[in-house]
């Protein structure tokens, strides 16, 4: 895909969503800080409405310190940097394909049991799938303004 924006995510279906996350490629791992967009009940217009409410109030997005291969989330609308993840490539849960892993098992007690996969679906834009234990209750974009490292396993 080119010239998707996270917006036009936010009116896709479930399944255009599964399917553009199949055929996605992991890509590389994000450099800094990327914007954030909930994907709540994607294609509906109660989509539209939480991610402007998610993103006003509660998540910024991420960012990403290749030196530490972590993450922090920025959350609150100031985008305090809170909720670290350790960040690496992996098989996925959704398909088994490599997707980038956003794993805070080891490294966050109020989000152990969270798992973030994301794959890179057009130039800048990751879409991510939000794990708890294994049962996926969540999407997610990514938009990318800064360049990405180099892919490295």
């Amino acid at each position: 895909m080119k010239d998707v924006v996270a917006q036009d995510l936010v009116g896709m279906s479930m399944s255009e969503l599964d399917d553009l996350f199949g055929r996605s490629p992991a890509g590389p791992i994000p450099v800094g800080h990327v914007d954030g967009t909930v994907l709540y009940h994607p294609g509906s217009g109660l989509g539209e409405i939480a991610a402007k409410v998610a993103h006003t109030l509660f998540w910024k997005g991420k960012s990403f310190d290749p030196k530490t291969e972590q993450l922090h989330n920025l959350v609150l609308p100031t985008g305090i940097p809170a909720v670290v993840a350790d960040v690496y490539r992996g098989s996925s849960w959704f398909d088994g394909k490599d997707c980038i892993v956003l794993d805070y098992s080891k490294t966050s007690l109020v989000a152990e049991r969270i798992r973030d996969e994301i794959r890179l679906v057009a130039p800048g834009l990751y879409l991510g799938l939000v794990f708890w234990g294994r049962k996926r209750i969540l999407d997610f974009a990514l938009s990318n303004p800064e360049p990405a490292a180099p892919a490295s396993v």
